[in-house]
């Protein structure tokens, strides 16, 4: 019996049919996933693209006045502030005044007691009284003597040279040079005793401590019956201000700012206790002695303070913003526009559908030959075209904040480019 072919028998069993219709689906599923392979890798392009593109942060150049200033730490004192002591060691006895009194020059502020210091003083009177009398005393031994000596002369002249003797005549000239002598003692002696009761009389007097100026009674060391020993210095019991109304302000400038800082320069300060208040001052003299505290130098300011209402008080810490400079009416920029590059391309880079899926290598740019430009270089840069341009400027005094340019072509209100968000392509 004759075999059939074996092509009828496939096609009679439709083996032919079914694997062309798997190779038809094969393919067909293929490619869908060549072609969702191939739109996700472009929306990822796109999505890559739009996250690389630059975007610019822009601030306006403004016109207006420019204030720099130097920020600096001190404190308040009196302009004129006395130590009142005592010069003599007592019992203190009164206390005239407390704190906070207004005190007038000459007003006594405390009593030592006096007793031995009365004591003194007559006894030095005394003293005094008794050389006197001394002198007196001498005064009249001269004078018996001149006349005694005189007589000796007149006799012997009338005698030719008999009477008296020699001997009596020196004895007598002798007798008047000793009452001289004492005499000139006894005013000597005067004079010491007279020292001794003004000295005395002196210490009466300062047993009663008096102010020295006009002013107000800012501390109080002493009590009603305290010994007060002034051995080797004189202790202090009272501190007066002269003048609260007019006061002084000590800070210290940093090392660093006061090259910047000059006599006459004005000031605004604040202190804790008035934080919503601002007090002004004027810098009167910049002591050229430096201070050294852990390693940071800084100068001593002086600083006139006026003091009406009496707000201000002796030893508040005081924060001082010292005015250096200033510019009216200037063209401001921000710092931040002067410190701004604009990034660099990257330009060997792969572009296209595989060059967003594959890697990038790492690229480096250098400087143009014969470019101008160098790191020192003052220049902002501005949007032309959504590219930034740059324009050369002359920096003034800056704030710390706001700079204050001259000269190119930049004018208020031009919109300054300070940031830039992405990446350069």
């Amino acid at each position: 019996m004759k075999q059939p072919p074996e092509t009828d028998i496939r096609k009679t069993l439709g083996i032919g049919a079914t694997r062309s219709r798997a190779r038809r689906r094969r393919w067909i599923i293929g490619a869908g996933v060549a072609l969702l392979l191939l739109i996700a890798a472009v929306t990822i392009w796109r999505m890559k693209a739009d996250r690389n593109a630059l975007t610019y942060i822009t601030r306006p150049a403004t016109r207006g006045d420019l204030v720099v200033t130097v920020t600096a730490t001190g404190n308040l004192a009196a302009t004129n502030e006395v130590m009142v002591g005592s010069e003599l060691s007592g019992i203190i006895k009164t206390v005239e005044v407390d704190y906070n009194d207004p005190v007038e020059k000459g007003q006594p502020l405390a009593r030592l007691d006096d007793i031995k210091f009365r004591a003194a003083v007559m006894k030095s009177r005394a003293a005094l009284a008794s050389a006197r009398a001394r002198l007196e005393e001498a005064g009249a031994t001269r004078v018996e003597t001149e006349k005694r000596l005189a007589r000796y002369r007149k006799t012997r002249a009338m005698t030719g040279g008999k009477l008296p003797s020699v001997e009596e005549l020196e004895t007598a000239e002798a007798a008047l040079a000793r009452a001289v002598a004492a005499v000139g003692v006894a005013r000597a002696a005067i004079d010491e005793a007279d020292a001794q009761r003004v000295e005395d009389e002196a210490n009466l007097a300062r047993t009663i401590i008096y102010s020295p100026v006009n002013g107000i009674v800012l501390n109080r060391d002493v009590d009603p019956g305290q010994t007060v020993a002034a051995s080797l210095q004189a202790p202090v019991l009272f501190t007066l201000a002269e003048d609260l109304r007019r006061m002084e302000l000590q800070v210290d400038v940093d090392e660093a700012d006061v090259g910047q800082v000059k006599e006459g320069q004005s000031a605004e300060f604040t202190v804790d206790a008035y934080p919503d208040l601002t007090f002004r001052a004027g810098i009167t003299q910049l002591r050229f002695g430096a201070q050294d505290t852990d390693g940071v130098v800084t100068y001593t300011a002086i600083m006139n303070v006026d003091n009406p209402d009496l707000l201000l008080r002796p030893g508040m810490t005081a924060t001082a913003d010292i005015t250096v400079e200033r510019r009216t009416d200037a063209l401001l920029v921000p710092n931040a526009a002067l410190h701004f590059t604009p990034p660099q391309p990257k330009t060997s880079q792969r572009r296209g559908l595989m060059g967003a899926i594959l890697p990038r290598p790492p690229h480096s740019r250098k400087p143009r030959a014969g470019s101008d430009e160098t790191p020192d270089a003052r220049q902002v840069w501005v949007l032309k075209d959504g590219r930034p341009v740059p324009v050369p400027v002359t920096v003034d005094a800056t704030d710390g904040s706001l700079t204050a340019v001259t000269g190119g072509a930049l004018n208020a209100g031009q919109a300054l480019v300070v940031d830039a968000v992405g990446e350069a392509s």
